[in-house]
């Protein structure tokens, strides 16, 4: 007879994202059975997911926030206690006592205590209105006060700091970050990516302090946080003080039972994570690891309680240290940190793009044998995954790093760097880019979320998810399959399929939509998709709420940014027709403000060189002449060219200039996946160039003939004969069906001539949808057209009668009226133009009549955005 023998107690103290990952590697290990588990939380709930913690502002619950798995706990004996923390241990006894008196024997204990928020000693730090953000409950009381606070002050502009950054906007409250160091994410990034940064958290109305830190809190009246010293005796209005300076390793457990810990904290174990007593384990950001270091990172952590749990059940599991590479969404800004992002190895040699006008900066280090040793991303961090994973792998690069810098879309089709087997994707789990493609060609993983469940590759903080899809791509494409059509890996539905969802469920936010069809934050690419469609739904205004932080970097100012990062301002003018008084205001307008002016292909006068803070006074002078927006910035109707038909022209045959009008009225502000452009000309001799438009019309002696699908650009198409000698009535009910058979069904970025080339049963099946109703929609898509019509306003009115719109329009916010010093001009041709790098161009914020711009040599142009490179 086999006697099995009782399992020994196994304890671990603390129930974190490190903890929860411990208790997954252990029962994963074949020796698991030897033990049985008791969970000490100091928290009233189990593991959740402190990565993702500031999504509870945007509704996510904190059930959703769990790491837990359903029935986990039950189906692994698991006695977990919540709310009952460890508060002593008895090394030579052997036992753990708890807040509630318990008393509990170990064989094995494993601390995983994490870390407490530092908050500086500075005067009035415990007031009421002070708090750290680190639990939920943290969240909870911070949401409370923001309630009756105007403004907020967060001390410390790290990683933490600008998390809760973003929760106080999210909340509504004015908000001020304040950072000793002279840049944000000072451990991060450098200084050129920290400038963008800045630049980019400024535009959303907080107020950025850096070089200074907080020097006491003072009460008000009734007692609480009102009032925010920093060491230069400036003070700030603060009803309500985040303290997020920082983290500190919680080793008192240790410290009191005699462990050895380091000078700065953090409790000592070995490769193995075992402290000085051999029954004593110690993992996360608590733990002091063998290279010296304690890690604040959830990766690092992770690989620590894999191998504590391996060395648990017999195994050789080890931690040596950890790469610190980071991604995050910060305020809806991309920011990455890889390798060695300063550079500070000898022979570096760096790399670097920087474009203003998209809000974009990248900089990659290369050593000496070529290869990748580091690097900083701002606004753009799609392929962090893959450079990180080339990072680690240390191998000389296969690409020219100057190509590599570019973002992809600036790339073309140059060679993409091909990630070696051995490269290691998910530093969370410690996924190989080999064992992703081995998931995909034995396990027949085709997306991300496959990938997920057969390797836990994304599961942790999930900023591999763009590297996994490019792989899982790759490795279809070579097995000949195509992958999957969804808009991106936070959603695996279509455009057109999300555009259905929201129109028939009455879906009002991202939020929502993401919580209910899709994943994680959502990206760059399928936040400003559903904003288009949320838009073209009436979904409110662009600037209002959520909304607001969804938008492409124009749509956010309403206006186009230019190279140097002043803005042009383009009016609609219907069908091209204006008036004299509404050209001497245009003249007037760009007079008083010093702007360039330029008539456009599209009948249009652009009014360039306006900074953010001049954009709402420039739109008060337009609008109180009866200007509106010409959405020349927006995935919208842009213009309806005209001739001037049969009014004037001997050729002409209909009122080609009424009509334009009309057109350009009516469809004014359609949001659509892409541009629009259309044009009416008067006679067969096409004047207005209505073939190479999205939708043309020209006049035949019997009505309009409308043709679709034409486009000018880098690919032009002429555009196909859908209909011929159509009256007005019907011409505009079958474009009405055109377009919102368009807005329905093409996909993200797609102008109207690719859609209609990839439509299934092309033009004829067109034809039959919107002239025959072939699918029984054409109900639908008149009522779209008629709601989009009657819903309409203008946007820059609606700004100007807005006071917390128009707070959005500062080149600083904590000093509005300020003007940007980087936005510099210099003559030419009796204009301005942008200053050149290296020229010393002049700030135009004074009045035209006593500005004076010094003339310059030519200096030879330069091209925007610019690869530069620099050996170190």
């Amino acid at each position: 007879m086999t006697v099995t023998p009782a399992p020994r107690e196994l304890v671990l103290v603390g129930h974190g994202m490190v903890g929860q990952r411990f208790l997954e590697a252990l029962v994963e290990q074949p020796g698991a059975a030897a033990w049985h588990v008791t969970v000490l939380a100091e928290e009233p709930r189990p593991a959740y997911d402190r990565v993702h913690l500031s999504s509870w502002f945007t509704g996510t619950t904190a059930e959703e926030l769990s790491l837990v798995p359903p029935d986990f706990i039950e189906r692994h004996g698991i006695a977990l206690r919540l709310g009952d923390p460890a508060t002593a241990i008895d090394r030579a006894a052997r036992t753990v006592t708890t807040a509630s008196g318990r008393r509990l024997p170990y064989d094995a204990l494993v601390l995983a205590t994490g870390s407490a928020p530092f908050v500086p000693p500075v005067p009035g730090k415990d007031l009421p209105g002070c708090h750290v953000y680190r639990t939920i409950e943290d969240l909870e009381a911070i949401r409370a006060d923001a309630e009756r606070a105007k403004a907020g002050v967060v001390v410390g502009g790290g990683l933490l700091g600008l998390e809760a950054a973003g929760a106080l906007v999210a909340l509504g409250v004015e908000t001020h970050v304040v950072e000793f160091a002279p840049r944000l994410m000072a451990l991060q990034i450098d200084d050129g990516g920290g400038q963008l940064l800045r630049e980019k958290i400024e535009d959303l109305g907080v107020v950025v302090h850096t070089g200074v830190g907080t020097s006491a809190v003072r009460a008000g009246k009734d007692g609480r946080a009102a009032r925010a010293v920093l060491s230069d005796e400036s003070e700030l209005p603060a009803g309500l003080v985040v303290f997020a300076a920082g983290v500190r390793p919680r080793d008192q457990l240790a410290r009191a039972c005699g462990l050895p810990v380091g000078e700065r904290g953090g409790i000592v174990v070995d490769e193995s994570c075992r402290t000085e007593d051999p029954h004593v384990w110690a993992i996360g950001e608590c733990a002091r690891t063998v290279d010296g270091r304690v890690y604040g990172l959830v990766a690092p952590g992770y690989a620590m309680a894999e191998a504590a749990a391996s060395r648990l059940c017999g195994g050789e599991g080890g931690f040596t240290g950890a790469d610190l590479s980071t991604k995050l969404k910060l305020l809806g800004v991309d920011v990455a940190g890889f390798g060695d992002p300063h550079g500070t190895a000898e022979g570096v040699r760096e790399v670097t793009f920087s474009d203003s006008r998209s809000g974009v900066y990248r900089k990659l280090l290369v050593g000496p044998d070529g290869a990748l040793t580091g690097g900083v991303l701002v606004g753009d961090t799609e392929e962090y995954g893959t450079l990180r994973a080339l990072t680690l792998a240390a191998t000389p690069l296969t690409v020219p790093p100057a190509s590599l810098v570019l973002p992809a879309s600036a790339r073309g089709g140059g060679p993409a760097p091909e990630l070696p087997d051995a490269a290691v994707v998910c530093s969370c789990h410690h996924v190989s880019a080999g064992a992703v493609r081995a998931a995909v060609r034995e396990q027949g993983a085709k997306d991300v979320g496959a990938i997920k469940k057969c390797t836990k590759a994304g599961t942790g903080c999930g900023s591999c998810t763009g590297a996994l899809t490019t792989l899982v791509r790759g490795e279809l494409a070579a097995g000949g399959e195509t992958a999957p059509s969804g808009l991106c890996e936070h959603f695996p539905r279509t455009r057109a399929e999300l555009y259905e969802i929201i129109r028939v469920t009455g879906t009002a936010s991202f939020a929502a939509l993401l919580a209910a069809h899709g994943g994680g934050e959502g990206c760059e690419i399928c936040k400003p998709v559903v904003a288009s469609i949320l838009a073209s739904l009436d979904g409110g205004h662009l600037l209002d709420g959520e909304q607001a932080a969804l938008q492409d970097t124009n749509d956010h100012h309403l206006a186009n940014i230019q190279r140097n990062g002043s803005y042009s301002v383009v009016p609609r003018v219907p069908g091209g027709e204006i008036t004299p008084a509404q050209l001497i205001v245009l003249g007037e307008v760009a007079r008083d403000f010093g702007l360039y002016t330029k008539i456009t292909g599209g009948q249009r006068i652009d009014l360039l060189g306006a900074r953010v803070d001049q954009l709402p006074s420039v739109w008060r002078r337009l609008v109180d002449a009866g200007f509106e927006s010409g959405h020349a910035y927006g995935k919208a109707l842009r213009t309806v060219k005209s001739c001037v038909g049969e009014t004037w022209c001997r050729y002409g045959v209909q009122d080609s200039t009424a009509l334009a009008i009309a057109l350009e009225l009516r469809y004014r502000g359609l949001r659509a996946p892409h541009k629009l452009k259309s044009a009416v000309s008067g006679c067969a001799r096409e004047c207005a160039e209505a073939r190479g438009k999205d939708f043309g019309i020209i006049a035949t002696s019997n009505g309009w003939n409308l043709y679709v699908g034409g486009n000018g650009g880098t690919t032009p198409r002429h555009a196909d004969l859908l209909a011929i000698d159509l009256d007005t009535t019907t011409l505009i009910r079958t474009i009405d069906r055109f377009l919102m058979f368009y807005v329905r069904t093409a996909d993200r970025l797609e102008r109207t001539s690719a859609w209609l080339e990839r439509l299934e049963g092309g033009l004829d099946h067109l034809r039959a949808v919107v002239m025959d109703d072939s699918l029984g929609i054409a109900a639908d898509l008149d009522a779209l057209m008629e709601r989009h019509v009657a819903h309409y306003t203008d946007e820059w009115a609606a700004v100007l009668a807005d006071p917390e719109r128009l707070r959005r329009f500062a080149s600083f916010a904590n000093a509005p009226g300020t003007p940007d010093p980087t936005v510099t001009f210099v003559p030419e041709r009796g204009q301005i133009r942008p200053a050149r790098p290296g020229e010393p161009g002049t700030l135009l914020d004074t009045p035209a009549a006593s500005r004076v711009l010094i003339p310059l040599p030519t200096v030879p142009a330069a091209t925007a955005p610019r690869v530069q490179e620099a050996h170190r």
